[in-house]
């Protein structure tokens, strides 16, 4: 994505708010047609004073000079309330893009973003682009509106010495054209080297026991010490080239006031213009250097808000998860059927699934054994839809999964996993986390009761209201799997899928973990994923797979009476 592109896309957010930004640009130019009203009043004090004596009595005049002033500040804090309630809207509505855009978008972006960047992208970069803008609109029309206000005025005293200050006006066009394209490149190279420094931190803030069980804490520090080093590097660039725009635009400008101020102090000299003239048009002239100086320090925040509004649209642009299905199914019998499916990820030499033909009836307890990369949790993927086959087909109670809309496949499924996320709020919020019908707390407290959770609860100083810390943190590895079961008991699906729950579990643990699988038996259609296989000796059948496929099936004492790979992993585990 290109500029263009991005001012594209940008006009869409403003243009809900043109009223807003129409009233602002009318107050700040209600400010800016204040300003020449000062040197006027110069030249009319000066000249009355000098000359004819005054004609209003003299308390009138602080009264004036001060009412000028409170005017224009009056305009400018109508216009800056204004301008920025208009761009706090448009952070609000990218901001909802951006999160409707990563919630939506396609599994593959979660292997080129990591959460730190998402995070920056929707949080920091819209606040900080509108700033950016902003602040440079409301500097662009204020002095650029004040700065044809008081060219007028000065073209009116004195449209002779006025039409030289054009003089200087191609060369310094031409400068910061030159100066531009570098603070562009730089600019952008800025902006990724920030985004790399996001990314160290965010892996250090999310694996903070990896890096201490490691001791790699030095060796962190001299990767973020390199990161950041760079980053710096990359913004001076960055202020060296911003840094240049003012002096060298100022140096410019200052040739042509210096050759007008000349000018007229000779045609002062020579009588060829009044005392009043003389102070009015040179106090206006040095009037116009603010907002000169103020219009060439625009380009920096500009370009940079640019380059930060790139890489939001990029995020925004990312392709949505594939949601082709136009089916409902309100309820389920839990059988599922995998005929031929074969899936092979992008990149990867060899398919995850080759060919896999696998049945499941309504109610059934199946497990899936192997060894890793055999393929068993791309089969929850392929079910969830998180990854499509290139050749078979999956069916639910007979349909095609991808005949179903995405919403309506997913409602059927309760997955608890190895690696459990929790949210933000109580126990009771996330037990009954994104439930169609609200929290019910007679639920909540049936869920935790039948997860074996209920009486830790009942110790906590708020119950179920207790907040869990980030991610669970206040909670045991047992504890957090376990409120993950109460959970999916909530939303009461017709299939379960034990993706690895009890691998980082305590013995204690795990037999709460295999006790609620008990209890579900017969009534769900139960999936379960372990290399423990002390978890599902009870499947009714046990599937083991190799290279994306099924290569064993049968219940446990059948596979032990084969004597193949699965009696071989049981005497291995036996045996330790």
């Amino acid at each position: 994505m290109d500029f263009s592109d991005t001012y594209a896309r940008l006009k869409g957010y403003l243009r809900p708010q043109w009223r807003m930004l129409v009233a602002a640009v009318l107050f700040f130019l209600l400010s800016s047609a204040v300003e020449p009203l000062v040197p006027a009043l110069f030249k009319k004090l000066i000249d009355s004073g000098f000359k004819e004596g005054l004609k209003y009595p003299l308390w009138l005049v602080p009264i004036v000079v001060i009412g000028l002033f409170v005017a224009r500040g009056t305009f400018n804090f109508a216009g800056s309330f204004v301008m920025n309630s208009a761009t706090s809207a448009i952070v609000l509505n990218l901001r909802r893009d951006l999160m409707r855009a990563l919630l939506r978008a396609d599994a593959k972006l979660f292997t080129t973003i990591s959460p730190g960047i998402a995070v920056s992208k929707i949080i920091n970069d819209p606040q900080s682009a509108a700033s950016g803008m902003g602040g440079s609109v409301i500097s662009i029309i204020r002095d650029a509106s004040t700065l044809v206000f008081l060219v007028a005025y000065l073209l009116y005293l004195n449209p002779q010495l006025t039409l030289l200050a054009f003089v200087s006006m191609p060369l310094l066009a031409f400068s910061v054209k030159l100066i531009r394209k570098r603070l562009n490149k730089v600019g952008e190279a800025q902006y990724l080297a920030q985004q790399k420094l996001v990314s160290t931190v965010d892996d250090n803030a999310r694996a903070w026991r990896v890096v201490r069980t490691f001791d790699a804490v030095d060796f962190e520090l001299d990767r973020f010490e390199k990161d950041a080093v760079h980053h710096r590097r990359m913004t001076m660039k960055q202020v060296a080239t911003s840094a240049l725009v003012t002096p060298i635009t100022q140096v410019l400008a200052a040739v042509g006031v210096s050759i007008i101020l000349t000018l007229a102090i000779w045609q002062a000299s020579e009588g060829a213009s009044t005392v009043g003239e003389f102070v009015s048009f040179i106090t206006a002239l040095l009037m116009t250097i603010s907002p000169m100086r103020h219009l060439t320090d625009v380009y920096t925040p500009i370009s940079g808000a640019l380059i930060t509004l790139k890489g939001a649209f990029e995020l925004i642009n990312a392709p949505p998860e594939p949601d082709l299905g136009t089916l409902e199914m309100p309820v389920s019998r839990g059988e599922i059927t995998f005929d031929n499916v074969t899936l092979q990820y992008e990149g990867a030499s060899t398919p995850a699934l080759n060919g896999l033909n696998l049945t499941i009836g309504g109610g059934q307890t199946i497990a899936l054994v192997g060894s890793s990369g055999a393929g068993k949790s791309t089969v929850v993927s392929a079910l969830l839809r998180f990854a499509n086959p290139d050749s078979g087909q999956i069916t639910l109670d007979g349909t095609p999964i991808n005949e179903l809309k995405l919403a309506s496949l997913r409602r059927h499924f309760a997955v608890v996993s190895q690696d459990i996320v929790l949210f933000e709020g109580s126990v009771a919020q996330n037990v009954a986390y994104a439930s169609p019908l609200g929290l019910d707390r007679a639920k909540v407290e049936q869920c935790l009761r039948a997860a074996n959770l209920w009486n830790h609860i009942q110790t906590l100083p708020d119950g179920m209201d207790a907040h869990i810390g980030t991610n669970g943190s206040k909670f045991s590895g047992g504890q957090r799997q376990r409120l993950a079961i109460a959970r999916a008991l909530y939303r009461d699906a017709a299939i379960w899928i034990f993706d690895e729950a009890t691998s980082a579990l305590d013995s204690e643990s795990e037999a709460v973990v295999q006790r609620s699988i008990e209890d579900l038996r017969g009534s769900k259609t139960l999936i379960l994923i372990a290399h423990r296989l002390s978890t599902i000796r009870n499947a009714d059948r046990i599937c083991v797979m190799a290279d994306g496929r099924v290569v064993e099936e049968g219940d446990h004492a059948e596979l032990m009476a084969q004597g193949g790979i699965y009696a071989g992993m049981v005497r291995i585990q036996s045996a330790h």
